[in-house]
């Protein structure tokens, strides 16, 4: 296996982990475990501003971000959709992408002004690592408030059925 065909598998796994994430969140009662659930947000929140930035990075841009959260906390439906969207636009990189383009170094700025440089290769894997810590965080509040922890590692998904290869 490439490193074109491992990532286009580990976004495949990103967006089915984080649908069925969302899914198990926008299944508890609206009224029930506000706090938790606001927490819940704010760190899936906070994976989708990372992976803007990213994004931004991957295509040598500049992003608006000047820190790793947004002030307001978004709409858990509207997180969702921006998620997804995301999430395809990862899995599209990530399947076109060439292995001389993962090789390649990228310089850019870190929100707190610092010099940065990463492959492309690089910055891909710390955005799977970076959303599978912050899931598994998420994880946890969830169970200590009943839910029943996600069956979302990469080996399900890999005998689910739902990738591609």
């Amino acid at each position: 296996m490439n490193a074109q065909n491992l990532f286009t598998t580990l976004f495949e796994y990103k967006t089915w982990a984080n649908d069925t994430l969302f899914s198990a969140i926008g299944a508890l009662p609206e009224d029930a475990h506000e706090r938790e659930i606001h927490d819940v947000i704010r760190i899936l929140n906070h994976v989708y501003v990372v992976d803007c930035i990213f994004k931004a990075n991957l295509q040598r841009q500049r992003h608006t971000y000047k820190g790793l959260n947004t002030e307001a906390t978004p709409v858990l439906a509207d997180l969702r959709d921006a998620v997804a969207e995301m999430d395809r636009w990862l899995l599209s990189y990530a399947s076109e992408v060439s292995e001389a383009e993962l090789a390649e170094n990228v310089d850019f700025t870190f929100v707190d002004g610092s010099p940065g440089r990463m492959s492309r290769a690089e910055m891909l894997m710390h955005v799977v690592t970076h959303g599978n810590y912050h899931r598994g965080a998420v994880g946890r509040i969830l169970t200590q408030i009943g839910v029943p922890p996600q069956r979302d590692t990469l080996t399900v998904f890999l005998h689910s059925g739902k990738h591609s290869s």
